[in-house]
């Protein structure tokens, strides 16, 4: 069972969320909070496995407590929800740790759908954000030092990241172990200097080290 907590200041849209979520015999809502300073405090309460977390909340916007939540719960999984597809919103949500990025407009089973990903420590990006960055016209040329760097094996493991595949979905893929994924997992997040896979992915199509499918 997921142990999910609502962050949204409407109650409309929560008491939406739930019903939904409330067919889902793997999800169980088990807290709510209308604030950044109630988001922060209810954590400690009901420490959730994943936050659906709204951008435009009260005190604290969301990406601010997302920064905050994640510093001190790092293992807990973030998974922004919001009607904003302003650039620097999603790449700030990124940067503090978010582990996805969803758009209200998107289809409810998608959000479902998303929750379960994001908890088994997958990406999840809205379709919308990630060509953005394909189209960036600022976008930096192909970094030839950052792919060398990388093995050819890394490289496969980095490609199978960006596809929004879990350890043991790429594992399946390159016929390697769990274990020898974790350890490419680790050493490309060293060598591009990231934090999570959602970073993974918006560095390497910032990049051009990979290009999405």
């Amino acid at each position: 069972m997921i142990r999910l907590m609502l962050v949204d200041d409407h109650a409309v849209l929560r008491d939406g969320l739930k019903n939904i979520l409330g067919m889902e015999t793997d999800i169980e809502v088990v807290g709510e909070a209308i604030s950044g300073n109630d988001a922060i405090e209810k954590v400690e309460l009901y420490l959730p496995e994943v936050i659906l977390m709204d951008i435009n909340i009260p005190d604290k916007n969301g990406i601010e407590v997302t920064k905050i939540i994640k510093k001190n719960h790092p293992e807990i999984k973030i998974l922004i929800l919001t009607m904003y597809d302003h650039d620097e919103y999603f790449i700030s949500a990124i940067r503090e740790g978010a582990d996805g990025y969803l758009l209200k407009d998107a289809p409810s089973q998608h959000v479902v759908d998303a929750i379960r990903s994001v908890s088994k420590g997958q990406s999840v990006i809205h379709s919308s954000m990630t060509k953005k960055f394909l189209n960036f016209n600022q976008q930096a040329s192909v970094n030839e030092k950052n792919k060398s760097a990388l093995t050819e094996r890394e490289m496969e493991v980095l490609n199978c990241l960006v596809q929004g595949m879990n350890n043991k979905d790429i594992a399946q893929a390159l016929f390697i172990s769990d274990k020898t994924v974790k350890i490419h997992v680790s050493k490309i997040f060293k060598k591009l200097d990231v934090k999570s896979r959602s970073q993974v992915v918006i560095y390497a199509v910032q990049h051009q080290l990979v290009h999405l499918p």
